[in-house]
């Protein structure tokens, strides 16, 4: 086995590298980082510089692989650690640069060791062994694995990485026919408050359009772009994204890629943009070009949950915080990170720190579901394995 760096996902074979990803994540697939790393939005003049570690067995053939880069800032990530770096700072030393393991602006769980089938468990030791060499052979402060799936995470936790909580929010689905059949578990007041808000769109006179990648030409990708930018503008944010990597994302990965239009008399007013794999849906953008009320909800919570009652997906992950999802069926969930810090001063006070931040968040996602708008009784069958296992664990 033999283990080497790549600086680009255009060095690595696209076949080989989907071998490892399988039909999972569309989000670690070779075509979306190199629509990134083409369009420039992740390079290592954004501070993304791929350092991707890579295995290959006796005849080159590659068996293993982490998406990993060298990022001398935290942007982009969704995993907050400023005050690590603030810390380092009062120390006199460097916090950045350092190796995180990640998919660039992406708060989506997914695989992080990626490997074959054969020998998989081996691999995943060689990568996580390979991550920590190169953290020694460069010299940075830390790594960083961040939203792995819970294989991944059990891995990297059995070797020593220290973990670290957070909480998003996600709708399951329990095999509903249809909307009617979602809300049918809500309370009265609960079902009431959401079909006013639909109701309240329709009456508005606002339609809606569901278009896949193959249906989008550069004209509408431009129209989307320009409502994703402007409601970061409202913010006074610049987007990380830009229209190039929306349009080879729409030519590389026509059918993962979800776009949901809203229209007032014709002319495009809102819209949303999502992913698929085969059992997933993940909300990714949202833009307007002003406000109407419940709009957003519409356009990308609710339309998001018909659309996987009508193509059965299973679950549907509409990104980063939001307690305004809770009321609206979606399940406050776990999610996690990896981290190691190579001083060991640090690492100990880290360490301690984030054991009593995991008291605090398990807190909280014990406290967000009961404001489900299930009924009560119901609520605990309402909550995923995972979820339930992690309410449980004791602090």
């Amino acid at each position: 086995m033999a283990v080497r760096l790549a600086r680009s996902l255009v060095d690595i074979d696209a076949v080989h590298w989907n071998a490892l990803v399988g039909r999972g994540s569309p989000f670690l697939r070779h075509e979306f980082l190199v629509a990134l790393e083409q369009s420039g939005c992740a390079t290592a003049d954004t501070g993304w510089d791929a350092h991707h570690l890579l295995l290959t067995d006796a005849r080159g053939m590659l068996t293993a692989a982490m998406p990993l880069y060298l990022k001398p800032h935290s942007w982009g990530e969704f995993v907050f650690d400023f005050a690590w770096a603030q810390a380092y700072q009062r120390a006199g030393l460097s916090y950045y640069p350092r190796l995180c393991c990640a998919v660039p602006f992406t708060p989506a769980t997914g695989p992080r060791l990626l490997t074959l089938e054969k020998d998989a468990a081996a691999n995943r030791l060689a990568l996580i062994g390979a991550a920590r060499e190169l953290v020694r052979a460069t010299g940075v402060s830390s790594l960083h694995v961040l939203f792995p799936d819970v294989q991944d995470k059990a891995e990297l936790e059995s070797a020593g990485l220290m973990t670290r909580l957070d909480c998003q929010f996600h709708w399951h689905n329990a095999g509903y026919g249809s909307f009617d059949d979602f809300l049918a578990g809500f309370t009265a007041e609960k079902r009431k408050k959401v079909r006013r808000e639909r109701r309240r769109v329709a009456e508005a006179g606002i339609t809606h359009r569901t278009l896949h990648g193959g249906d989008l030409d550069e004209t509408l990708i431009n129209t989307v772009y320009a409502l994703h930018a402007q409601t970061f503008a409202r913010f006074g944010n610049l987007p990380y994204l830009n229209p190039d990597f929306f349009l080879r994302l729409a030519r590389s990965m026509p059918c993962a890629l979800v776009v949901e239009l809203a229209l007032l008399h014709g002319e495009i007013v809102a819209c949303s943009v999502s992913l698929r794999s085969d059992d997933t849906l993940y909300g990714r953008y949202w833009g307007a070009s002003g406000d109407h009320h419940s709009l957003h909800f519409e356009t990308c919570f609710y339309r998001g949950i018909e659309y996987c009652i009508r193509e059965r997906l299973a679950r549907f992950e509409p990104g980063t915080q939001g307690e305004h999802k809770l009321l609206r069926g979606f399940v406050p969930t776990p999610v996690w990170s990896l981290h190691e810090i190579a001083d060991p001063r640090f690492a100990a006070a880290i360490r301690d720190w984030l054991k009593r931040e995991e008291s605090r968040r398990r807190a909280y996602l014990r406290a967000a579901a009961d404001h489900l708008p299930f009924r009560r009784a119901d609520i605990p069958a309402r909550l995923p394995t995972d979820v339930r296992d992690c309410l449980a664990a004791e602090d």
